[in-house]
């Protein structure tokens, strides 16, 4: 489908359990070859054993489970031992005693070929919103109720884009109210287990299916009808309204009701912020911690109509041309015309470059912290790989990516903190594209690789001082006759929603749309609702869970094909 709606030339299929560090295997196709339905071969530093019920080796053809071996297996789980102990053992293959092997849990085969076909899994794990679940622990949570009899979980994909587990339930009193009981259980599971383990639909049977040898045939059960949310109720009123249609299309929903829980139909905390914006469009006004101690549409919507109120950002007060800064000209922040002065000292062009200046968010001071306190790379920097086959597609590319820049004052920022009482973020009228383009000695490995390893966050880090904190670099790769582009950007500025944003931008500006998009928001509007409309506690809330959700959005350092006519 890829190939034939787009004109991707190449896809990478990536397998490998967040156990075995990003990846382990992988397989190449070209638009040429078509689709393959495997998932290649092991990368040069792993090793894939495919094993029977007694840890033999499967002969080809036959299916196992795969223990993978190698440079990437992890130590084990954090404060679980007998997790670990289960699943990362010693190698039986290898005279190294050293040598360590993770049983994934995954089943495949090897194909004639020497290919690897992925056939599944050998028990009920399943991975939702980037969390492991094992679908057995919200059973046995929901057996142990007083009203269930037999519970099996299932999860099933909502119109393709989020992950919804449902529980299928054989009750003791079948005339109960599922509206009633549904949200009793949720508040059951909720008491023993993770938000993300809640289920969001209920569906009531009879008797549960069974196989012809008396198991559960998890295969026949019924996909949940409208009715399977556990008592659907329609919103009610103007603001319920709204807020469901920013939910259905924010998550990919079909129906929202009034009880329905955001986090529970997919939500996490990198799309609040996008729902508050979303809300903000519509005139409806909320914050962070509204929106995780208020979750369902109707109490949300409750809070919104009655409470909610936005902090009036101040004007800025620098006036384009001018050539020399004050204290009265910031509002956002306090700083004496010394601190002003070492401020203009370190940015190019000086006080008639600066468009503003004001405090860090919260969530920004954290980073910053961080970023200090590291000896070496950076937590927070993203690298996005892209390469050209065509000159022409890569310098349009660039001009979008100038004129984004141009257009966003987030990304013509930099952070100053030395020699000041508190660090403040610097807008700069004007800030330069900041593209390196190097030279690469084919004899050191394949460019991608070298690139790899120059620029990973693990030991690489760019100055946060200089604007702007979204660059590139570049290099030729002569073996296979393209430019590959390294796009490093920093969290302090932006996530990956930033970063989606950021390149279909750039996309609008090579298609001739730029002048069509709708207006930029000035960052100025969310540091002052951040400082002065939320409390700290607050903030430390969300930091916790914003940081657990970048931590399972982490992209590798991987590879995008960008096609002739700049898709």
């Amino acid at each position: 489908a890829i190939f034939a709606n787009t004109n991707v030339t190449r896809v990478c299929n990536l397998y490998g359990p967040s156990e075995t560090t990003v990846f382990s295997t992988w397989v190449k196709m070209d638009r040429e070859e078509g689709f393959k339905g495997h998932i290649g071969r092991q990368l040069d530093n792993t090793v894939i054993y495919i094993v029977d019920a007694e840890g033999r080796p499967t002969p080809i053809g036959v299916p196992g489970e795969l223990w993978i071996g190698g440079d990437g297996v992890a130590r084990g789980y954090l404060n679980r031992p007998e997790l670990t102990a289960e699943r990362f053992t010693a190698d039986p293959f290898s005279t190294n005693p050293d040598d360590r092997i993770y049983k994934s849990g995954d089943i495949g085969r090897y194909t004639a070929d020497g290919d690897i076909e992925f056939l599944g899994r050998n028990d009920f794990q399943i991975k939702i919103r980037g969390f492991r679940v094992e679908l057995g622990e919200i059973e046995a949570r929901l057996i142990s109720h007083q009203a269930v009899r037999e519970a099996v979980v299932a999860a099933r994909e909502d119109n393709g884009r989020n992950m919804r587990l449902i529980a299928y339930l054989v009750l003791a009193d079948k005339g109960a109210d599922l509206a009633a009981l549904s949200a009793q259980l949720q508040e059951y599971v909720a008491a023993a287990l993770p938000a993300h383990m809640i289920p969001s639909r209920f569906v009531l049977l009879d008797t549960l299916p069974l196989t012809a040898n008396g198991k559960i045939d998890r295969k026949a059960l019924p996909a949940p009808d409208a009715e399977a949310k556990g008592g659907y109720e329609a919103p009610q009123g103007e603001i319920e309204c709204k807020l469901a249609a920013i939910w259905s299309d924010l998550l990919g929903v079909d129906r929202v009701g009034r009880n329905d829980n955001f986090f529970n139909l997919g939500g996490q905390s990198l799309l609040v912020v996008r729902l508050i914006e979303r809300m903000r469009r519509v005139g409806l006004h909320t914050d962070v911690p509204a929106i995780f101690a208020m979750p369902t549409l109707a109490a949300l919507a409750g809070v919104v109509d009655s409470t909610s109120r936005l902090v009036e950002v101040p004007a800025n007060r620098i006036a384009g041309g001018a050539t020399e800064i004050t204290p009265e000209m910031l509002p956002l922040v306090r700083l004496t015309q010394a601190e002003i002065a070492s401020i203009t000292s370190a940015i190019p062009g000086g006080a008639g470059n600066i468009q503003d200046i004001y405090p860090l968010a919260p969530i920004q001071e954290s980073m910053l912290y961080h970023h200090l306190l590291a000896q070496s790379g950076d937590p927070y920097l993203l690298a996005t790989t892209l390469s050209f086959s065509d000159k022409g597609v890569l310098d349009r590319f660039l001009s979008g990516m100038e004129a984004v820049i141009g257009r966003h004052d987030i990304l013509r920022t930099a952070i100053v903190w030395e020699g000041l009482a508190e660090p403040v973020q610097v807008v700069q009228r004007s800030v330069p594209l900041a593209v390196e383009a190097i030279t690469l000695d084919p004899a050191d490995g394949p460019v991608i690789e070298q690139l790899k390893r120059r620029y990973d966050p693990r030991h690489y880090r760019i100055d946060l001082r200089q604007a702007p904190l979204l660059r590139g670099v570049l290099a030729h790769d002569p073996a296979e006759n393209r430019w590959v582009l390294v796009a490093l950007l920093h969290h302090g500025v932006g996530d990956h929603s930033t970063l989606h944003i950021v390149m279909e931008e750039i996309a609008a500006h090579m298609e001739g749309r730029f002048a069509a998009l709708p207006p930029a928001q000035p960052f100025r509007n969310f540091v002052t609702q951040a400082r002065f409309g939320m409390s700290r506690t607050a903030h430390s809330t969300f930091f916790a869970s914003y940081l657990s959700d970048v931590e399972e959005g982490t992209y590798p350092f991987g590879l995008v094909d960008v096609g002739q006519d700049g898709s």
